[in-house]
């Protein structure tokens, strides 16, 4: 007979954990399991962490700790669990969305369901249309400096269960390994890549910003995915006024702005056109600033609009460049497109949602790699770009939907790469 559990906690739940962790995928924690390997013992693996986690015994394994290089020449750390102990967070997560969720403020959209970076692009660039400037915040390091004793407090305000609140305390307090084997002892933060950290870091903000402007500064929109925030002002002063207020608020927090990425921008346009500094900002991935527009009557006006940022564009650019056609000679087109396609259409369906012109001209480089694979496959084409691209065109013309980006309206031609 099976002995009495400390926790009440259903298989179903550990179960439903499993299937969600799985539909994200993920790369192996310290142990180097992968989901493939966890897989072939599923129904044990499963069992001992319903019960470990029943029986209040679970202790997560140590966070690997990988850098993942940032455009700036900066690292971003990320702590990537282990998939058994993705699994117990998920069963935590679970629990606690429903409980926090329906709490969070309207303008909150990172990591949340039914809610999407492009649900807050879309509102962002109406108020930019009403409001003449913009504070764009940059919070130092967010998820390194996340006070665990600021979080628990906040996290109770959402539930009294005990085991909930003990394994995010344990969660809190697990070690980081590095790649000598070392370990770091964490006494603040949340690591990004957690299946938790999300929820936790949207619970943090939401005391610490959310609910804070919705008192101290109620007529001032804002738009914020996870540290990532916008503020709409009616004034420059305004926004002056509300940066210092904010660093004092994050101070408090035991948070601190990043100064030199923190900037109030003049949203210029047709209708507002002092002279300013600063007339551009990058919101998660897109860059908003004036650019030409047609109005339905076919009159040509300034709007101050987002389209792809500087940034996703020397990415995006540097994986093209990075694609190297030698090593197709031996596939077919098709072959190929099976290949690009997920990441072109990735790329087209977040950057090709506002001014879609500016993506589409990035993309043609595809075709340049595709032009350059034509010529390496055959001799006749070998140092004949323009009749490679013709060829190409052709294939284009007759396969219109054969490459993601083709019918997006970047499909080779003549001449026109």
């Amino acid at each position: 007979m099976q002995g009495a559990k400390s926790f009440t906690i259903s298989k179903r739940l550990v179960m439903e954990g499993y299937r969600k962790v799985k539909a994200n995928r993920g790369a192996c924690g310290i142990d180097g399991v992968s989901l493939a390997a966890f897989e072939k013992n599923l129904k044990s693996n499963l069992y001992k962490i319903w019960n470990r986690m029943s029986s209040g015994s679970y202790l997560p394994p140590v966070v690997k700790l990988v850098e993942i290089p940032k455009g700036d020449g900066g690292v971003r750390t990320l702590g990537i669990p282990t998939v058994g102990d993705r699994i117990a967070q998920m069963v935590v997560v679970q629990v606690l969305e429903p409980l926090i969720e329906p709490h969070f403020h309207a303008d909150s959209y990172g990591y949340r369901p039914k809610r999407s970076a492009h649900d807050a692009l879309s509102v962002a660039r109406q108020r930019c249309w009403k409001y003449d400037w913009v504070l764009d915040l940059d919070i130092s390091k967010f998820f390194d400096t996340i006070s665990h004793e600021s979080l628990m407090k906040a996290l109770k305000k959402h539930t009294d269960n005990k085991w909930v609140l003990l394994y995010v305390e344990r969660w809190l307090e697990v070690p980081y390994e590095i790649k000598d084997g070392s370990q770091i002892v964490r006494t603040e933060g949340v690591p990004q890549g957690s299946v938790i950290g999300p929820l936790l870091a949207n619970l943090f903000l939401h005391y610490a910003f959310d609910q804070w402007m919705k008192m101290r500064h109620p007529a001032i929109p804002f738009e914020r995915y996870a540290d990532d925030v916008i503020c709409h002002c009616q004034s420059k002063e305004q926004a002056e006024t509300l940066s210092a207020d904010i660093r004092e608020r994050l101070m408090s927090c035991k948070l601190s702005l990043n100064e030199k990425k923190t900037i109030i921008c003049y949203c210029k346009d047709s209708n507002r056109n002092e002279e300013h500094d600063v007339i551009q900002f990058d919101f998660l991935g897109y860059t908003f600033m004036p650019r030409s527009a047609k109005s339905q009557s076919g009159k040509f006006f300034t709007s101050f609009t987002p389209a792809i940022s500087r940034k996703a564009q020397n990415r995006i650019g540097k994986v093209i460049w990075e694609w190297r056609p030698k090593y197709w000679i031996g596939l077919n087109l098709v072959e190929i497109a099976e290949k690009l396609n997920p990441v072109i259409q990735g790329w087209i369906n977040y950057y090709g949602k506002f001014h879609r012109s500016v993506l589409q001209n990035l993309l043609r480089r595809v075709n340049e790699r595709l032009a350059l694979w034509v010529r390496k496959k055959f001799k006749r084409f070998k140092h004949r770009q323009t009749k490679s691209i013709y060829w190409l065109g052709n294939i284009a013309k007759a396969n219109p939907m054969l490459f993601a980006h083709w019918p997006f309206g970047s499909k080779p031609t003549a001449g026109i790469i």
